[in-house]
């Protein structure tokens, strides 16, 4: 079993006589039709609304794109806001959730008229004295324990530095509304890249049944639910992806067992980065290099700093040698990059075609927490990031990174005048 590129080798050779591998490639059309997938899908809920976790892929031309399809942007620092308000978000269209929040992120949020997702129970006095409780304002949750679904261990959140407990949660929506707030949210994120069904729904229950909670405790009326994000990919061709739309039924079916028969109409909004992203990203790089000593390798132009996840996770992304699609994968091999780290591999003993020097490799799914993540080890540079627009056209959005560029923050820039 394998993954399809949503690109062609005939297309890579045609992209390669202007711009040279290693690079980002996305998706345009698979990302335009995911969102509005995720809007159709949600649509029975009257104030939906996704927001793009920016974190994922903060690139301006796809906040672009996601905000044309109606999204709003997840922020979680200053720089990200800054992008944002740059790129014509504000007020309701900005959720602002971070964690130990500096003073001027705090100041840039209130400024935009951003929704402000408290981490915890000491920001409601620290926001206070610094900017102001704005009349919209929203709460992190953590219940704390081990969030399971079925007999399966999803994440520890327990062990977590997010947010509230239950009773600090009710005794911060009784002081915010005594400060002055007028609309509340609630938002909670219990476990990252499910690929299940059920998660959506069973975080929902939890948070749906704390609604009535805080309704009978604190006379507070809720006005948003934030599920967060925590949808994943199948990663592995075996894997099945999540359904949407089975996620959406499920979340409806506990708004009306739980909501509804307590009088309560919530707007549910969604943060999602990795879902709506990363199947519609490609990491492109090409095969230089063979070694044959203990085990055999493939050295190719791309690296752990264009993408971390396979060397700081172990995470598996399917990667398909171009024009060798139909080939028996007979040939073991680990996938190499050039950092002097011996976790730059994006595979260990995986089975591929036979690859030859200058074949292109496709390495799937990252489209979010792919360049994101990059960095400069090695003096490594970060590579460009295109975009297949829906007319078949490539587009440059993001230019690779130069030398000059790497030297530019050094106090004494004169000595580099001459780098290109």
């Amino acid at each position: 079993m394998a993954k399809v590129p949503f690109v062609t080798l005939e297309k890579l050779k045609e992209i390669d006589k202007t711009y040279p591998t290693p690079y980002h490639l996305y998706d345009e059309k698979g990302i335009r039709e995911n969102a509005r997938r995720l809007y159709d899908a949600f649509s029975w809920n009257k104030g939906f609304k996704e927001y793009f976790a920016v974190k994922a892929t903060p690139t301006p031309k796809i906040l672009q794109i996601l905000k044309e399809e109606g999204c709003g942007v997840d922020c979680s620092s200053y720089t990200e806001l800054l992008m944002s308000e740059k790129l014509g978000f504000s007020g309701d269209d900005i959720m602002f959730s971070s964690n130990d929040t500096p003073r001027e992120d705090f100041e840039l949020a209130r400024k935009l008229d951003a929704q402000i997702n408290l981490d915890d129970f000491t920001h409601i006095d620290y926001l206070n004295e610094i900017c102001g409780i704005p009349e919209t304002i929203c709460l992190r949750f953590n219940p704390g324990g081990v969030f399971k679904l079925s007999t399966d261990i999803m994440d520890n959140p327990g062990d977590a530095k997010y947010g509230l407990t239950k009773d600090q949660i009710i005794e911060a929506y009784k002081k915010l509304k005594s400060l002055g707030a007028k609309r509340f949210g609630i938002h909670s994120f219990l476990a990252s890249n499910t690929v299940t069904n059920d998660y959506y729904p069973k975080l929902a229950r939890i948070l749906f049944e704390l609604v009535v909670e805080i309704k009978e405790k604190c006379d507070v009326e809720i006005n948003f639910v934030n599920l967060s994000g925590g949808i994943g990919v199948a990663y592995k061709p075996d894997q099945e992806q999540n359904d949407i739309y089975e996620i959406s039924k499920g979340v409806k079916k506990a708004y009306e067992e739980i909501l509804t028969p307590n009088g309560i109409d919530v707007a549910i909004y969604t943060e999602s980065g990795r879902y709506m992203l990363a199947p519609y990203g490609h990491l492109v790089t090409k095969a230089i290099h063979e070694k044959h000593i203990y085990k055999e390798y493939i050295g190719v132009d791309a690296c752990a700093a264009n993408l971390m996840r396979p060397a700081i996770y172990g995470a598996y992304h399917h990667i398909t040698v171009m024009g060798k699609e139909n080939l028996p994968c007979d040939h073991k091999y680990d996938v190499t990059g050039s950092l002097c780290e011996n976790n730059d591999k994006f595979a260990v003993d995986r089975m591929l075609p036979k690859i030859d020097k200058g074949d292109f490799l496709v390495i799937h799914d990252t489209g979010a927490h792919g360049f994101s993540m990059g960095y400069n080890y090695n003096g490594k540079l970060r590579s460009a990031e295109l975009l297949l627009k829906e007319n078949g056209d490539v587009e440059m959005i993001r230019r690779a990174e130069t030398p000059k560029d790497y030297f530019a923050t050094f106090d004494f820039t004169h000595l580099f005048d001459d780098v290109e």
